[in-house]
């Protein structure tokens, strides 16, 4: 194939998402050899710097979830090898990744967030559980700061004790508690390539069974969740959904993909949640159904990702 290319795909690694990932892993490795590009698929560990250095491919894709994969920790890393690699650089990651961090950025760009506390991981949790019930009331939602796939997180939407799951967050390292929002769980992707406007896939409400919610278990279980494209909302709220991705996207410095995650209320208001920067690509996962709701076939977003890296070439402009 003229353009073929010699791609090491990451995967695994110590993260709480690393089964996650080798599955993202395994979709994208056999993908882009369909394409006819010859793909390694290694594994996020001690002798990963060593293997990458030794074999130098033209680029390397990290599907990766959760940190060190996905919190600039490994781009960090590519970038010492002076390797080209999918995805967004060392501080663009290590931002979105930190959601008070992200907040804060999108605060200040007027996104609209919610308000938050962030106890430190040492943190006393019957304080930190006296604290949140003092500052939003007993419907809360607690999340570890620094995880993603929903790990960690537990939403109180009919209130109860989170005292235990403010200690089971703070396992995890520092926690963020928001007060909880009602409304329709929604994403948007983004595609960045370089050289290119970046743009929104169409937007995609996730539906999961009554009473439940986008959990890790619904996330990656065949038929857990239903993925609405485009969700079924105004197209005026449709827009505007697809114009705050952009806009976090931008306010983080993200580069190739990420996917913006909100709640839309019944009344019409918006809450930005978080943005991931390596977003799934199992069977089941959201990004690649935006993709393909914009006319984008699972492997031609994989093209498109590996040509825009090597494009780009290494170094963290952004």
């Amino acid at each position: 194939m003229s353009g073929a290319r010699r791609i090491a795909v990451l995967q695994g690694g110590n993260s709480l998402e690393a089964e996650v990932s080798r599955v993202s892993a395994a979709e994208v490795a056999a993908a882009l050899e369909g394409r006819g590009h010859r793909v390694w698929r290694l594994e996020l560990d001690r002798a990963a710097a060593r293997k990458l250095d030794e074999l130098r491919p033209d680029l390397v894709f990290p599907a990766l979830h959760g940190p060190p994969g996905e919190d600039g920790t490994a781009q960090g890393m590519l970038e010492m090898l002076e390797l080209p690699y999918v995805g967004s650089g060392v501080h663009g990651s290590a931002l979105a990744m930190d959601k008070s961090a992200a907040k804060a950025a999108f605060r200040r760009a007027g996104l609209p967030v919610a308000e938050e506390l962030v106890f430190p991981a040492d943190a006393a949790p019957e304080q930190a559980a006296s604290e949140a019930r003092a500052a939003f009331g007993e419907r809360i939602v607690i999340k570890p700061l620094r995880q993603g796939s929903a790990i960690g997180t537990a939403p109180l939407r009919d209130g109860g004790d989170p005292l235990p799951h403010l200690q089971a967050a703070l396992q995890l390292g520092a926690a963020l508690v928001e007060p909880f929002l009602a409304g329709r769980e929604i994403t948007v992707g983004v595609l960045d390539l370089h050289g290119q406007a970046p743009q929104a896939f169409p937007v995609i409400e996730i539906r999961t069974a009554q009473g439940e919610w986008y959990d890790y278990e619904n996330r990656y279980k065949a038929g857990g969740s239903e993925h609405l494209i485009p969700a079924p909302l105004p197209a005026s709220m449709n827009e505007r959904l697809q114009r705050i991705a952009l806009a976090a996207h931008r306010v983080l410095g993200l580069r190739d993909l990420s996917r913006a995650d909100f709640i839309a209320g019944e009344d019409g208001r918006i809450w930005l949640l978080e943005v991931n920067t390596l977003p799934g690509m199992t069977p089941t996962s959201l990004y690649p159904d935006g993709a393909r709701a914009l006319g984008l076939p699972f492997p031609d977003l994989l093209e498109a990702l590996a040509a825009s890296a090597a494009a780009r070439g290494h170094g963290d402009a952004r």
